[in-house]
């Protein structure tokens, strides 16, 4: 009963959901494990690929600022998801929980949070350009989209504040 979603809100499992993403595909071990053993040219190996996109990495050699920098894409994503998530409408206008609005709430959010998250990171960037800012946030949301429905699903029956 405790783990039921009589208390789960929308925002907050979505926000989860993308943390875990983050943590356990974004990790330096699941990165060097995916370009060792998968082929980016099956659509599997592609998608297994892509999972790591928002790619960190911790070294106890680097600065606080360094760390930050590098890892700005990750921390945004999950960042922007919950501000995401709180914004859009469609989970707080929906009659009953666990509608497919909440589904595509929570999906569109980490669309959204993908393509701003890259778009954002590459400011930090050495020499940003324009038409690497677009590519970036292309890349980024192409990682929301085939990789945001499972925020979606986490998102389904939780609780939007309106009793």
């Amino acid at each position: 009963m405790a783990l039921g979603n009589r208390y789960k809100s929308a925002p907050g499992a979505g926000t989860l959901a993308a943390l875990i993403l983050v943590l356990v595909f974004g990790s330096p071990w699941y990165a060097d494990w995916v370009s060792d053993n998968t082929n980016p040219n099956t659509a599997g190996g592609w998608w297994l690929r892509l999972l790591a996109w928002p790619r960190w990495s911790f070294n106890s050699n680097d600065s606080l600022r360094e760390i930050i920098v590098g890892d700005l894409r990750a921390i945004l994503l999950i960042v922007l998801t919950a501000l995401f998530l709180f914004l859009l409408p469609g989970s707080q206008l929906a009659r009953a929980r666990g509608t497919i609005s909440q589904f595509f709430a929570g999906w569109a959010s980490y669309i959204f949070a993908g393509g701003f998250a890259a778009l954002f990171t590459t400011l930090f960037l050495h020499n940003p350009s324009l038409i690497g800012a677009f590519q970036a946030a292309g890349s980024g949301a192409t990682y929301g989209l085939f990789v945001g429905w499972l925020v979606g699903l986490a998102t389904l029956g939780g609780y939007r504040g309106t009793r």
